[in-house]
């Protein structure tokens, strides 16, 4: 009788190119293999059940789907959109806060199941391999860390040849293009992005851009919380975020290029689809102007950068990052009210806002029109004292002082 444990592997499944790879090579090598999906958004029923079959088709032992996008919003998009995140002021990180949500839930379940080993596909070329590495050391440190593309150096084209190899059929023309949906958005990589020059052709765009008449929306918060859409109400901003998208994207809302410092210190290219959540952080940010003070929101723009950096970075578990959460969600009471957008082709403009803490609405003055808080002599005497400091410094130094 043969008591020898069989290696058990949770395979971090996708359902792509390099999750399908994962999952023939370990099986070849004698792993009894779990496929997980975590589903953080942008995958349908359908897909859901074609990655089932798939993996199942290809040798895995079993498949689950663990749907973690209330999770996702509910510890990051709400901050997110609380901070404004941009990174570098042009990617709403649509990717990199999925991958440490969905690294937590693999752990989780790699422990439920008694696993010995855990793997995903990411690339040594690439972010996603840091931060799933991260989460699986902190979270489940005696499990073997198995990583096939990144450890073989493989290419795309390397893959498909072996998938080929071992009677697995793809979609090969769309496995060209590495296409990551999430409840976020959608990232974009291809040959075009692997250098500096060109632009990702219309076919690799998730959507395919077929509005052209504009159209306004009326987005409502309460607290910093997206809560309806042109008076609708939705259960949860998980389903106003994916409403939202649906309503969005065939305007080509949401699209571009990032180029940013990858973690391990090169330079990384990649297009992005990411309608709804460019369209709530404008409209977010513009309704804060209004309602929230200076210091308020120089603060928040200084946080909201470290805050994006650390999840960049895989550092969800950073208790830094929980001090950073609590600031921003005291500074959303105020941040309530409605919001108007007018969606056209590639582009989504704030029209303006309603909110019964709008500062604009003081009885105090009128910006650049009438004051009834001070005199005219007052107003002359703060210019005064303002100047005191600038004046003496420049009456101290040499004459001949550019200033």
């Amino acid at each position: 009788m043969d008591n020898t444990v069989k290696k058990k592997v949770v395979v971090a499944y996708s359902g792509g190119l390099d999750t399908s790879y994962c999952v023939v090579y370990l099986k070849e090598c004698g792993y009894e293999v779990h496929a997980v999906t975590v589903n953080t958004g942008g995958f349908s029923i359908d897909e859901i059940e074609s990655s089932r079959q798939n993996a199942l088709k290809m040798g895995a032992d079993s498949f689950s789907e663990i749907n973690s996008k209330q999770d996702f919003y509910d510890n990051c998009l709400r901050y997110f959109i609380a901070g404004n995140v941009l990174r570098n002021q042009t990617y709403p990180l649509s990717v990199s806060a999925e991958r440490v949500f969905q690294a937590k839930a693999i752990a989780e379940y790699a422990r439920q199941i008694d696993a010995t080993h855990i793997a995903h596909g990411s690339t040594g070329a690439g972010n996603d391999q840091i931060r799933f590495d991260l989460v699986f050391r902190v979270l489940c440190p005696e499990m073997e860390i198995i990583t096939p593309i990144r450890d073989q150096q493989l290419s795309r084209d390397d893959e498909i040849n072996y998938l080929k190899a071992n009677g697995v059929n793809l979609d090969w023309a769309k496995a060209q293009y590495s296409v990551n949906k999430g409840l976020w958005g959608t990232s974009v990589g291809g040959k075009e992005t692997l250098g500096s020059w060109e632009y990702l052709p219309e076919e690799a765009w998730p959507t395919t851009v077929s509005k052209t008449t504009p159209e306004e929306i009326v987005i409502e918060f309460e607290a910093g919380h997206p809560v309806s859409i042109n008076e609708k109400r939705f259960d949860n901003a998980v389903q106003l975020i994916e409403a939202l998208h649906v309503r969005a994207a065939p305007y080509g809302i949401g699209r571009g290029i990032h180029v940013g410092d990858t973690i391990i210190g090169i330079k990384g290219r990649v297009g992005f689809e990411a309608p709804a959540p460019m369209i709530l952080l404008q409209a977010h940010r513009d309704l804060e102007k209004h309602v929230l003070t200076k210091q308020q929101l120089q603060l928040k723009e200084q946080l909201g950068v470290t805050y994006g950096q650390l999840v960049h970075e895989g550092f969800m578990l950073e208790p830094a990052a929980r001090d950073i959460e609590a600031f921003l969600a005291s500074t959303q009471g105020r941040v309530s009210g409605k919001v108007r957008v007018r969606l056209m082709p590639y582009n989504a403009v704030v029209l303006g806002i309603e909110s019964k803490f709008d500062l604009m609405s003081s009885p105090v003055a009128a910006y650049g029109e009438t004051h009834s808080g001070w005199s005219g002599d007052e107003a002359r005497s703060f210019g005064k004292l303002t100047s005191t400091q600038l004046k003496t410094f420049y009456s101290v130094g040499p004459k001949n002082e550019k200033h």
